[in-house]
């Protein structure tokens, strides 16, 4: 009795993956926390450095946001 050619392949692709599901776990395993590490490092830094930032205005007394903020608190707006 012959096989089919897509039984073969079934059964190639079966091998390979019981062979090395295992491994294949843990380097997904690794790869996720690693990257997940880089990622949070990577951020870090460029959150140190200045490039390509606006300063932002610095907020005094007589910024918009607290004058209006201390006008609805006066007039119990809220």
């Amino acid at each position: 009795m012959a096989d089919k050619h897509y039984r073969s392949l079934i059964k190639a692709v079966s091998w390979r993956l019981t062979g090395r599901i295992k491994w294949a776990l843990t380097i997904s395993g690794v790869e996720l926390f690693t990257k997940v590490g880089l990622y949070y490092a990577h951020e870090r830094i460029w959150d140190k450095l200045p490039f390509g930032r606006i300063p932002e205005p610095a907020k005094g007394k007589g910024s918009f946001e607290i004058g209006w903020f201390k006008n609805v608190i006066e007039n119990k707006m809220l």
